[in-house]
């Protein structure tokens, strides 16, 4: 990487530490907007600072290198995340509360939080990644094939089942993307966790899971110190907290880091594949997508607003 990229990723690694300690002291202090907004305040710092200090280790920075697929991810994230909190109308897991009034400024709080989500888990794999965790671990290989119709049929149980009876199946949600599109894009040959786990390679697998423990901490701790913020209301497990989430909770976030981790995958070999086939049915594909994605963001943030949300800031 030539001098100027460094640079930059030296000053933004900088000002990000300082834009983190500054709201930091905010927030300790009790002053706005860093209280309210404590969770944007202390997410976007750390996702562009790791970005920054991967750069200056000598490590891969998919914002340095490759933004267009940096980019990418925060809107794909916003819908990801808005998925998961329409399941949660039905299964009530967690809401919200200290919002502000302003609806305009409480939807752009929604957008801004929920974009950090999937560059949160990507920045951090790769940091793990650079350390060398797991570098040489080594498993037997998979025998994959006898396994893809019924990881298939297990996805939809995991979606169908929390919504039918969510106070007894509601962790299975996590499991739904990964068991609907791992058998998916092995078949279609992309970039997957079986295809990996059928070289007798778990690396990456493992790198998500930790990647999503840590993300897990820093959400929850984040939040914690925020004034709009979310509380939980998990059946039989709420007891011993961590922060706002019960001690078993966390045991939620790895598989959620699995699921998004496939998600973007899917996305990837999609555009890929679009690209492949023709440049200007890739554009007509994704433009759709994006009006449907609005309609649909618009439609889930009305549903927050009514059903997740049950205390404003005064």
């Amino acid at each position: 990487m030539n001098e100027t990229p460094m640079r930059t990723a030296v000053v933004v690694l900088a000002a990000s530490a300082a834009a983190f300690v500054s709201a930091s002291a905010g927030m300790s202090f009790r002053q706005e907007p860093f209280l309210t907004y404590y969770f944007l305040f202390a997410w976007w710092p750390y996702i562009f600072g790791a970005e920054s200090l991967l750069v200056v280790m000598g490590g891969y920075s998919t914002l340095y290198e490759r933004p267009r697929s940096f980019w990418a991810l925060l809107p794909l994230s916003v819908i990801v995340w808005l998925a998961f909190e329409a399941a949660n109308f039905r299964l009530g897991n967690w809401y919200y509360i200290g919002l502000p009034r302003e609806t305009a400024i409480r939807w752009g709080g929604y957008v801004l939080a929920y974009a950090t989500v999937l560059p949160a888990l990507s920045v951090t794999r790769r940091l793990l990644e650079f350390l060398g965790l797991w570098e040489d671990v080594k498993w037997p290989p998979l025998r994959v094939a006898p396994w893809r119709w019924p990881m298939f049929a297990l996805g939809v149980a995991c979606l169908v089942l929390p919504l039918a009876w969510p106070k007894y199946c509601f962790p299975l949600i996590w499991g739904a993307p990964v068991f609907l599109l791992e058998p998916v894009l092995y078949g279609f040959r992309a970039r997957s966790h079986l295809r990996l786990l059928l070289l007798g390679k778990p690396r990456r697998l493992l790198l998500v899971l930790v990647a999503g423990f840590l993300c897990g901490g820093m959400w929850e701790c984040w939040n914690y110190w925020a004034g709009a913020k979310w509380y939980y209301a998990i059946p039989f497990v709420d007891v011993l907290h961590i922060f706002e989430m019960p001690v078993l909770g966390f045991l939620g976030f790895p598989p959620f880091a699995l699921a998004c981790d496939v998600i973007v995958s899917a996305f990837r070999g999609a555009d890929r594949a679009l690209a492949e086939r023709s440049p200007a049915l890739r554009w007509s594909v994704w433009g759709v997508c994006a009006v449907l994605g609005v309609v649909c963001a618009v439609m889930v943030m009305q549903g927050i607003d009514e059903h997740t949300v049950v205390l404003l800031r005064s």
